[in-house]
């Protein structure tokens, strides 16, 4: 594929403009509905065992239940269980945060960062019509040398003693290029009707979101940590 028919602006038909509105009204209930049980985390003080038990469920469900039910009714319900387990998840990450001096302030900033990025970079996708799906190999080349990094530095200092937190930061700054890097990508497959699943399509942006979120707030934190 050359430079020129990579700039070339996508016409989008009407199924793919039902599937990108579809997409992004259920990424905002979903985003409403994990804010919520975030809050019910939070409040009942769910600990860092229960969290880590909620978000290797939703991973089981993201990989092996949605995939069998994402073109059935049974694909909602489903949807809302993931998002919902990731976002009641992180319940003690946001209590950790918000007991730090500043932290109410950090965690808006990362709020805000992630919402900025995520508008700006997908307005500009749908907005130019350009062709971002060429990136596929880059981005999951790097998200699995992240993952690796991330396991590794995990054993490495449970099992070791060793100090990771530069390094720690490292993978998070590499997150954040990585899920802007995803939103370009998956947004551009919406509109250029490769992505036709709209349930996926949410499952993906949200991870996206998820996982900038998460990531900002670590660099955040760190930043205000004297």
């Amino acid at each position: 594929m050359d430079q020129q028919t990579l700039s070339q602006p996508q016409v989008m038909t009407s199924d793919t403009q039902k599937v990108l509105r579809n997409t992004y009204m259920l990424l905002a209930m979903t985003l409403a509905f994990s804010a919520v049980t975030a809050g019910i985390s939070m409040a009942a003080g769910i600990g860092y065992g229960a969290s880590m038990i909620m978000s290797l469920a939703s991973l089981a469900i993201v990989f092996f239940v949605l995939p069998k039910v994402a073109n059935s009714a049974m694909g909602l319900p489903v949807v809302f269980l993931f998002t919902g387990l990731l976002g009641a998840s992180l319940g003690p990450i946001l209590n950790r945060y918000l007991a730090m001096q500043g932290g109410t302030e950090i965690v808006m900033q990362a709020l805000g960062g992630t919402a900025v990025i995520f508008f700006a970079l997908s307005a500009y996708v749908t907005t130019t019509k350009k062709d971002f799906t060429f990136m596929r190999g880059f981005l999951f080349t790097g998200l699995i040398l992240v993952i690796v990094g991330a396991i590794g530095s995990m054993i490495a200092s449970y099992f070791f003693g060793v100090d990771v937190s530069s390094f720690s930061l490292m993978i998070s700054g590499a997150v954040v290029l990585l899920m802007s890097g995803f939103i370009l990508y998956d947004t551009s497959s919406i509109i250029r009707g490769e992505q036709t699943n709209y349930i996926m399509a949410t499952v993906g942006l949200y991870l996206n979101i998820y996982n900038l979120f998460t990531s900002l707030l670590h660099i955040l934190g760190a930043m205000n940590d004297d």
